[in-house]
Formats: C-alpha cells, structure tokens, sequence
C-alpha cells in the first residue's frame, strides 16, 4: 500500500509575486568582479561542507537526525565539491588555450 505525497506547505500553491516577496530573480544592484563571485562560490562550498559535517555528528551522537538526512547532506556536499573542482579545471583550461594563442 502507498501513501500519497502532502505538500509540507498548506494551502494553495503561489508563485513568489502572489505571495508579496517580490520578482523571482531580480537581479542585485552590485558592483561585484569576478573575484568576488569565485570567492563566494567557494565560500559557500565550504559552508555545505561545514553543514555536512555537523549533520553527521548530529546522527552519530544519536540526535533527531534522519539517515535520509545525512544522505541528501553528504550529496549535496560532494556535488558542490565536484562543480567547483570542474569550475578550476574549465578556468585553467581557458588560462592555458589564451596563452597558446599566437598574436
């Protein structure tokens, strides 16, 4: 016998503007270089990284933590890792082909 899958939200669906928060993706007014992008990007890798660890003990020290938890947080953790290590091998390969460049 299955179960159906509820909604964790109550209520009807709404999109973002119906619910007042605004546009969806409006873009951020900033001033922000390349750098600083990467520097978040990696920032942010470290955090789920962080988090991950943290929901890992949490299970490991018997806490309120679900298996299913610590998996999604385990593949969410590597998955960041890969696209940032894919992201540094894409940069280095465009660094080496514009210095193979004959002018």
């Amino acid at each position: 016998m299955t179960t159906p899958i509820k909604p964790s939200i109550p209520g009807p669906v709404t999109s973002p503007i119906e619910r007042g928060l605004g546009t969806p993706l409006a873009p951020e007014k900033s001033e922000s270089t390349f750098g600083d992008l990467l520097s978040r990007a990696l920032g942010d890798v470290v955090r789920v990284q962080e988090q991950k660890a943290d929901i890992i003990a949490a299970f490991l020290r018997g806490e309120a933590v679900e298996l299913h938890q610590v998996m999604a947080a385990a593949e969410e953790a590597s998955l960041s890792l890969e696209l940032l290590v894919e992201t540094r091998n894409k940069l280095t390969e465009a660094y080496r082909t514009m210095m193979n460049i004959q002018a």
